[in-house]
């Protein structure tokens, strides 16, 4: 029987917590072939399949659910005995993070996560995905490492962290005939309106506050994502409802203009969250922090 090698058995633990042999390799900084080849090596040495492919990711057998807390445990006891953890480094880490986001903050927050990983992680890269109903599934699953945006209704076994806290304007046309500064609460409902129903992004709260105080916008147009809406307010007499960040970033791309919305509407906070599973995986904790200081105001360089 071949010496059992510790790395093997980090390769094991990132396979049990992401289920997948691809996420372990990505995690690990390592080639899949390779840690196809370690798995391998970890069924020959314990005489178990140790994981099977489903289609639910790979499962682990009863003998790797036996001995997954065993092992953990021995490998934080040998980390903290060396100490400190596995650490990351961006500056030669080869490692691609999965995302999950609202085309709010693929518009807000990829450009300015894409030009620091360019010059201080220059072999990190991101996949972005849209959050959804399964959102919170694919964090427990290591499927994504990090979700971005409004989901305030995740259950337990969940970590999250305020990235900054969002208001509201309102965009109208550059030159739109009626609109040339901020309107009344008479001017505003008397225009017509873009509704834009994609969930995820706090935007709710718009309706709501609508409703609570009896307005009812003249709604012309429901679209599914902002990622056009600032075009067909540009071309249209419309008028539309966004959070701040977005409306400031869309004003430098088309020729609208953003305005404070004359309706009191409340702030909300923009968090990322990530599964309890992951809370100490070195890259994750420093995707973390990247994204805190990126998006909450600390300058980066």
């Amino acid at each position: 029987m071949a010496k059992l090698d510790i790395d093997w058995l980090h390769v094991f633990v990132e396979i049990y917590k992401t289920q997948s042999v691809t996420r372990a390799a990505e995690r690990l900084g390592m080639a899949q072939a390779h840690a196809s080849v370690v798995l391998a090596k970890l069924r020959t040495h314990f005489n178990d399949q140790l994981f099977s492919r489903t289609s639910h990711g790979m499962e682990p057998t009863p003998f790797a659910r036996q001995i997954y807390a065993d092992v953990a445990e021995s490998l934080d006891k040998l980390a903290s005995l060396s100490g400190s953890r596995a650490g990351f480094d961006p500056a030669t880490a080869q490692r691609e993070f999965r995302i999950g986001m609202t085309d709010i903050s693929e518009i807000v927050a990829l450009p300015i996560l894409t030009n620091y990983l360019q010059r201080h992680a220059p072999g990190v890269t991101v996949e972005a995905e849209r959050t959804s109903p399964d959102s919170p599934r694919r964090l427990e699953a290591g499927e994504v490492d990090l979700a971005v945006g409004f989901m305030p209704h995740l259950e337990a076994g969940f970590y999250q962290q305020t990235l900054f806290e969002q208001n509201f304007v309102c965009l109208a046309a550059e030159h739109h005939p009626r609109v040339r500064s901020r309107p009344n609460k008479r001017a505003f409902l008397a225009e017509s309106h873009i509704v834009v129903t994609t969930s995820g992004t706090g935007h709710a709260i718009v309706d709501k506050v609508m409703a609570e105080h009896g307005y009812e916008r003249r709604v012309a147009l429901k679209v599914p994502s902002f990622l056009g809406v600032a075009r067909i307010v540009a071309q249209t007499e419309l008028l539309v409802i966004v959070p701040r960040r977005l409306g400031e970033a869309l004003a430098q791309q088309e020729r609208v203009r953003a305005y404070a919305p004359p309706l009191p509407l409340p702030t909300f906070a923009v968090k990322q969250h990530w599964h309890e599973r992951f809370h100490a995986d070195a890259g994750n904790a420093w995707l973390r922090r990247t994204l805190v200081d990126l998006l909450g105001g600390k300058a980066l360089r």
